[in-house]
């Protein structure tokens, strides 16, 4: 069976980032509790920007943590957050599809798996383990159900 978890490396830098910003939040409230150095707008806007890119981050790092595990001609999706585990079989599978993108020399892989229950789960080969065996996996037992984007030149 092959399982797809999030990588450890990615949510200890995103983690690290978060504890950046909260701890930047915390010395911008500080500083406007003793000092007042700087016009109450910087203060404002400075907090209210703290927060959002922080409260994104967070339910960025939330959405993005699940495990699924393929095989058995079936597919298990694990969403800890939510206490949800949810078995399909692979004629349960609509589509799917892997994005490639390169930047930088560096190849960048999301796939897209739709259920028919409406479901969708998106894996990247950046956030999660074990990502090439997965879309193995899935050329192997579901090559017809694979969506190809077509690119049109404009």
């Amino acid at each position: 069976m092959i399982v797809c978890k999030p990588k450890t490396s990615t949510y200890l830098a995103l983690g690290l980032i978060v504890i950046i910003l909260i701890s930047g939040l915390i010395y911008t409230l500080h500083h406007f509790a003793n000092v007042r150095s700087f016009s109450l707008i910087f203060y404002l806007f400075s907090t209210v920007l703290l927060t959002l890119v922080i409260l994104l981050l967070l339910v960025k790092m939330m959405a993005s943590y699940k495990f699924i595990a393929a095989g058995k001609s079936q597919i298990i999706t694990r969403l800890p957050l939510r206490g949800k585990i949810i078995s399909y079989g692979l004629d349960q599978v609509l589509v799917w599809e892997e994005e490639k993108v390169t930047t930088n020399k560096r190849e960048f892989k999301q796939t897209t798996i739709v259920f028919d229950d409406k479901n969708s789960f998106t894996l990247s080969n950046h956030e999660h383990v074990n990502y090439e065996a997965f879309v193995v996996y899935l050329q192997k037992k579901l090559l017809q159900k694979r969506v190809d984007k077509i690119k049109k030149n404009q």
